[in-house]
């Protein structure tokens, strides 16, 4: 059966430009045939597909039973015309017969060619979704080709993304024809291309965007331990050196700043401070809340919570505009954390002691 030159001239074409694999193409042009074949004869039981890319040829195959009188022309054929076909045929046998292109009919070639191209289609789309799902997690860089209703989208050379409202850091201008670096946040199947979505909220994105700044976290002897950020704001990132000769804080810093700068510059100014990490749940708490300088804390085990007790002038820079310093110490943490002035703490405490005797006396 002949489907045209020009045909197999785009089949190539598309399996070339979109980088397919051919033999999952050919497998897909298989079943769209077979597709068409159940719906030309209403069944495709027994029928087979050979396909001879080189030679530009599709034979299709159905298996009939040798009866005395024919009722199914489809599944069924004289002993006569086995004969002629298999001399030692006898009724009973199952023969394999190549179903002639008039047969077939024009209407089922026709058939064929939409289900192919919508195979070529699917198979194009998973292409893409492998390839993007691959790169979760991942910086990439697109150009800004439009904006609707706040969300911003990308194009990369074979898809466009979205960076919705959400995930934008509040207060950041993007325009189109723009070229923008994000974090690869999700890919979802879709019944048209896979849905690409980008962040530059997230907190992955500055983990990112350290490791491409600083060697030492690309090659693991730094380590980035935990990140809180307030997108556009503030962020706080812990950060540890396996290696005593080399200084982490430095190493992200870079020399007269210049790493930190380049990253600070991408997030359109975020202040960003690197904390020291420790195994110390006080000494890790009370860096933490830089750049305030706690004189003590008390760690509670029990409540998963620690007591940082301050200078008084200090309080406030402790506590942050709104809550915030406090808010991300507590993220980059993950104790509970609770702030206070010598004063406050001996008042607290002095109560404390003061309802122990009462209820020692009841």
């Amino acid at each position: 059966m002949k489907l045209g030159e020009d045909f197999w001239v785009v089949l190539e074409q598309i399996i070339k430009e979109k980088k397919l694999d051919k033999a999952i193409v050919i497998e897909a042009l298989r079943k769209a045939l077979l597709s068409a074949f159940k719906k030309a004869y209403g069944t495709s039981k027994g029928a087979r597909v050979e396909i001879d890319v080189n030679r530009q040829e599709i034979r299709i195959y159905v298996v009939k039973r040798v009866v005395e009188k024919v009722l199914d022309p489809i599944s069924e054929i004289t002993l006569d015309e086995a004969k002629a076909l298999k001399p030692d045929a006898k009724l009973g046998d199952e023969i394999e017969i190549e179903v002639e292109p008039q047969e077939f009919g024009r209407i089922a070639v026709q058939v064929a060619k939409q289900v192919i191209m919508q195979s070529l289609k699917e198979a194009e789309r998973k292409i893409l979704y492998d390839k993007y799902k691959a790169k979760e997690g991942e910086l990439v860089n697109g150009t800004v080709v439009r904006i609707e209703r706040g969300n911003v989208y990308v194009r990369f050379p074979d898809i466009e993304a979205v960076l919705p409202v959400k995930e934008q850091i509040p207060g950041e201008e993007y325009w189109i024809g723009r070229r923008l670096r994000a974090y690869l946040l999700e890919v979802r199947k879709t019944t048209k291309d896979p849905l690409v979505i980008l962040s530059r909220s997230h907190p992955g994105f500055l983990k990112r965007l350290f490791e491409l700044e600083v060697p030492e976290i690309k090659e693991g002897t730094v380590e980035i331990v935990s990140i809180a950020r307030e997108p556009g704001l503030r962020s706080k990132v812990a950060v540890y050196s396996h290696y005593p000769e080399i200084d982490p804080i430095g190493a992200c810093v870079g020399f007269k700043g210049v790493r930190i700068q380049n990253i600070i510059n991408e997030l359109n100014g975020e202040k960003i401070d690197i904390v020291l990490w420790s195994k110390d749940p006080a000494e890790f708490v009370a860096r933490s809340l830089s750049p305030a300088k706690p004189i003590s804390v008390e760690i509670k085990e029990d409540e998963h919570k620690a007591i940082v007790i301050v200078p008084p002038d200090q309080f406030s820079l402790a506590i942050g505009k709104e809550g915030q310093n406090v808010r991300l110490a507590v993220k980059l943490t993950s104790w509970r954390i609770d702030v206070r002035t010598p004063e406050e703490y001996s008042k607290e405490k002095e109560k404390k002691e003061v309802e122990k005797v009462v209820e020692k006396s009841e």
